[in-house]
């Protein structure tokens, strides 16, 4: 038994019976451990700073009063304010919450953004509720979590099952109880509340940026590079958008609804007006039907899992034909996935670097809502395109000179940088 084991706390239940909580605390014991981390630090950022559970009611149209579980987790308040995204969903639960608002923390080390990590949501289906019961429930959340939150405390955004109108409601509700305007609360807002445009595209912006690096990676060319977009969603279809204008062909996607393929490449375009039309992507006439699962089968150089966590999975990695996987969703791979496609020799560019570019945008709202001062949409992209390109040119050289994966070389910049701040900040009292 090391000293770290000696040293490290134990994990309490309610986190601890979250396999994605475990799945994120492993991954960092890994690098803690390649990394000779002081046990100090590691036991410290092995469990979240800050963690806010709430039941609380709201009511339906017909009447009925509900009661459902919130969260809101802060993983390390050592860089500045807190960061991170809110979800509806029923799978909601404390350890999910806490994974996410870890890997947040790397994912903001990383790229260099003066925040920790943060993570919310409600245990709630989304697609259950009305117009009504949405707002009503955010803002008897926001009342909740309002002491937790705040422009120099943590910021939320968009995530799973929420948008910018809910972000609307937050900063709203938040405005009422400080008798003020505060559009630095919550990033991810309509733009005729101080958000930018270019925040509903930045995830998959990101990623489209990274594209023609990780190609040369592997000696593969941009021009008609297939590519396989998993979950067509906000991330997704702005990722399959973004890829198409760089040159790539789409040739499958996927949602909850199932999936279409077409080898000589889908019209991103008529795509987007069938699904604004009918929501999903099943049925486009331009495509052949497959299932959602049959994606990670069809024969492409690059796949871009872009819906939830652990869609990549010791049961399918085997199965890939890519050559690159660019991550868009938050841990879409499980770790022992993650071996069998480093056996395999191929390239994966993690979610904490590659789908940086929604907070990286959500950095740049906050700052203008701080100074109510607007960037043009031109300048918002020159100055994420330069982020992103800097950050994966030092991953990659860390990975070069450590003879790592580029998901281990993030990790250890990301812990690295943390690492740092906390000993120059020392400990209180």
């Amino acid at each position: 038994m090391t000293a770290l084991d000696q040293m490290a706390p134990e994990i309490p239940p309610l986190l601890g019976d979250s396999g994605m909580y475990r799945e994120a605390v492993n991954q960092f014991d890994r690098v803690a451990a390649y990394m000779g981390l002081d046990p100090n630090i590691s036991q410290r950022l092995r469990l979240p700073q800050r963690s806010l559970v709430t039941t609380f009611p709201f009511r339906r149209d017909d009447g009925r009063v509900e009661t459902v579980f919130g969260y809101r987790v802060k993983h390390v308040l050592t860089l500045g304010p807190t960061k991170g995204g809110i979800r509806y969903a029923p799978s909601v639960n404390l350890g999910e919450v806490a994974a996410l608002a870890m890997n947040m923390t790397w994912k903001c080390a990383l790229v260099g953004l003066p925040y920790g990590g943060a993570k919310g949501g409600v245990r709630v289906a989304p697609e259950t509720l009305s117009r009504g019961e949405t707002q009503r429930l955010t803002r008897r959340y926001t009342s909740e979590i309002f002491t937790f939150i705040g422009p120099q405390r943590d910021i939320p955004a968009p995530d799973l099952g929420t948008d910018a109108q809910v972000m609307a409601w937050i900063m709203d509700t938040y405005s009422h109880h400080v008798g003020h305007g505060a559009p630095g609360v919550v990033t991810g807002k309509p733009v005729e509340l101080g958000g930018t445009a270019v925040r509903q595209e930045s995830t998959g912006l990101g990623l489209a940026f990274l594209l023609p690096m990780a190609l040369e990676m592997v000696d593969l060319p941009l021009e008609n590079t297939r590519v396989a977009v998993q979950g067509y969603g906000q991330v997704g279809r702005s990722a399959a958008r973004a890829v198409t204008r760089l040159g790539a062909r789409v040739v499958a996607v996927s949602d909850l609804s199932g999936g279409i393929h077409c080898p000589d490449g889908i019209d991103i375009q008529a795509l987007e007006q069938w699904t604004d039309r009918n929501v999903w992507v099943k049925g486009f006439p331009g495509a052949d039907p497959i299932r959602g699962d049959q994606l990670f089968e069809v024969d492409c150089e690059v796949l871009i899992p872009a819906a939830i966590q652990e869609v990549i999975h010791a049961g399918n990695a085997h199965d890939i034909t890519a050559s690159v996987v660019l991550e868009g969703a938050n841990a879409p791979t499980t770790m022992e996935a993650d071996r069998i496609l480093r056996d395999r020799d191929i390239l994966v560019v993690p979610d904490i670097l590659a789908n940086a570019g929604g907070v990286t945008v959500s950095y740049f709202e906050w700052l203008q809502g701080l100074q109510y001062y607007i960037w043009t949409d031109d300048e918002t992209r020159q100055r994420l395109q330069q982020i992103m390109t800097t950050a994966f040119r030092e991953i990659k050289k860390v990975a070069g000179e450590e003879n790592v994966d580029l998901r281990t070389a993030a990790l250890i910049k990301g812990v690295a940088r943390v690492t740092n701040a906390k000993l120059l900040r020392g400990l209180f009292p």
